[in-house]
Protein backbone atom coordinates (compact mmCIF):
# COMPACT_ATOMS: atom_id res chain seq x y z
CA UNK A 1 0.00 0.00 0.00
CA UNK A 2 1.57 3.68 -0.65
CA UNK A 3 0.09 6.47 1.05
CA UNK A 4 1.89 10.27 1.09
CA UNK A 5 3.89 11.40 3.86
CA UNK A 6 2.08 14.23 4.34
CA UNK A 7 -1.72 11.90 4.73
CA UNK A 8 -0.15 9.70 7.06
CA UNK A 9 1.15 12.81 9.36
CA UNK A 10 -2.38 14.35 8.90
CA UNK A 11 -3.86 11.10 10.32
CA UNK A 12 -1.80 10.78 13.22
CA UNK A 13 -2.30 14.58 14.08
CA UNK A 14 -6.04 14.05 13.95
CA UNK A 15 -6.30 11.09 16.40
CA UNK A 16 -7.49 11.61 19.93
CA UNK A 17 -5.39 11.69 23.19
CA UNK A 18 -4.49 8.29 24.15
CA UNK A 19 -4.68 6.36 20.24
CA UNK A 20 -1.04 5.45 20.26
CA UNK A 21 -1.08 3.78 23.64
CA UNK A 22 -4.90 1.91 22.68
CA UNK A 23 -3.01 0.79 19.28
CA UNK A 24 -0.22 -0.75 20.77
CA UNK A 25 -2.69 -3.32 23.10
CA UNK A 26 -4.78 -3.25 20.15
CA UNK A 27 -2.09 -4.92 17.86
CA UNK A 28 0.34 -6.25 21.02
CA UNK A 29 3.06 -4.15 19.69
CA UNK A 30 5.01 -1.50 22.23
CA UNK A 31 4.18 1.79 22.04
CA UNK A 32 7.29 3.55 21.09
CA UNK A 33 6.89 1.04 17.84
CA UNK A 34 2.93 2.87 16.95
CA UNK A 35 4.88 6.19 17.80
CA UNK A 36 7.77 5.73 15.34
CA UNK A 37 5.33 4.16 12.71
CA UNK A 38 3.58 7.99 12.35
CA UNK A 39 6.54 10.13 13.36
CA UNK A 40 10.36 9.11 12.51
CA UNK A 41 12.04 11.38 11.18
CA UNK A 42 11.68 10.24 7.14
CA UNK A 43 15.22 11.93 6.05
CA UNK A 44 17.48 10.09 9.20
CA UNK A 45 15.65 6.60 9.78
CA UNK A 46 12.52 4.97 8.86
CA UNK A 47 10.63 2.21 10.47
CA UNK A 48 11.05 -1.21 9.18
CA UNK A 49 7.15 -1.22 8.50
CA UNK A 50 7.70 1.22 5.56
CA UNK A 51 9.64 2.52 3.13
CA UNK A 52 10.08 6.02 1.91
CA UNK A 53 10.92 7.20 -1.44
CA UNK A 54 11.14 11.78 -1.73
CA UNK A 55 8.32 12.87 -3.79
CA UNK A 56 5.27 15.69 -3.84
CA UNK A 57 3.23 16.06 -0.57
CA UNK A 58 6.70 15.31 1.62
CA UNK A 59 7.57 11.88 -0.30
CA UNK A 60 5.24 8.33 -0.84
CA UNK A 61 5.41 5.90 2.12
CA UNK A 62 4.82 2.17 0.52
CA UNK A 63 4.24 -0.37 3.47
CA UNK A 64 3.35 -4.11 3.45
CA UNK A 65 1.78 -3.92 6.98
CA UNK A 66 -1.10 -1.75 7.48
CA UNK A 67 -2.10 -2.80 10.60
CA UNK A 68 -1.29 0.29 12.49
CA UNK A 69 -2.69 2.49 9.93
CA UNK A 70 -5.96 0.34 9.95
CA UNK A 71 -6.76 0.69 13.27
CA UNK A 72 -5.80 4.51 13.22
CA UNK A 73 -8.19 4.73 10.76
CA UNK A 74 -10.72 2.53 12.23
CA UNK A 75 -10.77 4.99 15.51
CA UNK A 76 -11.14 8.09 13.36
CA UNK A 77 -14.17 6.39 12.00
CA UNK A 78 -15.78 5.63 15.32
CA UNK A 79 -18.87 7.06 15.77
CA UNK A 80 -18.12 8.84 19.11
CA UNK A 81 -15.20 10.30 17.65
CA UNK A 82 -16.56 12.66 15.31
Amino acid sequence: MNITFEELRRIKHSLPHGSMRRIAGELNRDEQDVRSFFGTDKQKRTPADWHYEPGAEGGIISMRDTSILDSARRILSEPHFH
